[in-house]
């Protein structure tokens, strides 16, 4: 059996070699299988996000977020997502908890 990570870094091998949608789908299908894999939901948001696909980037940075609540970067991430798609006061909202978690409150 192939081990999660096993499973990203050939995800990430597709995205280098310019099969930015076959990664996605490979990574699809890791997150399927194992949920929270915060990791591979990061990934997705940021690759979602440069083929367009601004509704799967935002839920990803959102799953994200769930599982990494105390990340700033978590929100910083969220916060582009939402920006490229569009969601100008989310974005704004999670930038914001971004600032909040960077200043320790």
């Amino acid at each position: 059996m192939t081990t999660r990570e096993a499973r990203y870094e050939a995800a990430e091998v597709l995205k280098n070699a310019g099969d930015l949608p076959a990664a996605v789908a490979a990574l699809e299908d890791v997150v399927a299988g194992d949920p929270d894999y915060a990791l591979a939901h990061s990934a997705l948001a940021a690759w979602c996000t440069r083929l367009e696909r601004h509704e799967e980037a935002i839920r990803h940075a959102r799953r994200v977020c769930e599982l990494e609540p105390t990340d700033p970067f978590s929100f910083t991430a969220l916060s582009v997502a939402c920006m490229r798609g569009g969601r100008i006061a989310e974005a704004e909202e999670a930038l914001a908890r971004s600032r909040m978690l960077q200043a320790g409150h």
